[in-house]
């Protein structure tokens, strides 16, 4: 990877970021639910990502990769996990008890 294209990298990384944290600091509390339902799914993305690159073989594909595919496998499945969980527990706080 060259120069530019690394800085450029950090560039949208650092970007992203921040325009993240912007965007959930600023949301009410009535929407966390929805945000957290929404934020799943993109955990699922990146969990099939990280799927097809620990699990790749080919010339292009090293053991360093297979490796950060794994933890980053690992990451995603965690962070999905305990977002339904989390989302669940809010939900019910919600139901009406009999």
């Amino acid at each position: 990877m060259s120069s530019e294209s690394m800085i450029a990298a950090i560039y949208v990384f650092a970007l992203a970021a921040f325009l993240g944290y912007q965007v959930i600091s600023r949301v009410p509390p009535l929407l966390h639910t929805p945000l957290m339902s929404a934020t799943n799914a993109i955990s699922g993305i990146s969990l099939v990502g990280s799927i097809v690159i620990a699990g790749g073989t080919g010339p292009h594909h090293s053991k360093v990769a297979m490796v950060l595919g794994f933890i980053a496998v690992v990451c995603s499945t965690t962070n999905v996990v305990g977002g339904f969980v989390i989302t669940d527990r809010m939900l019910r706080m919600f139901k009406r008890k009999k």
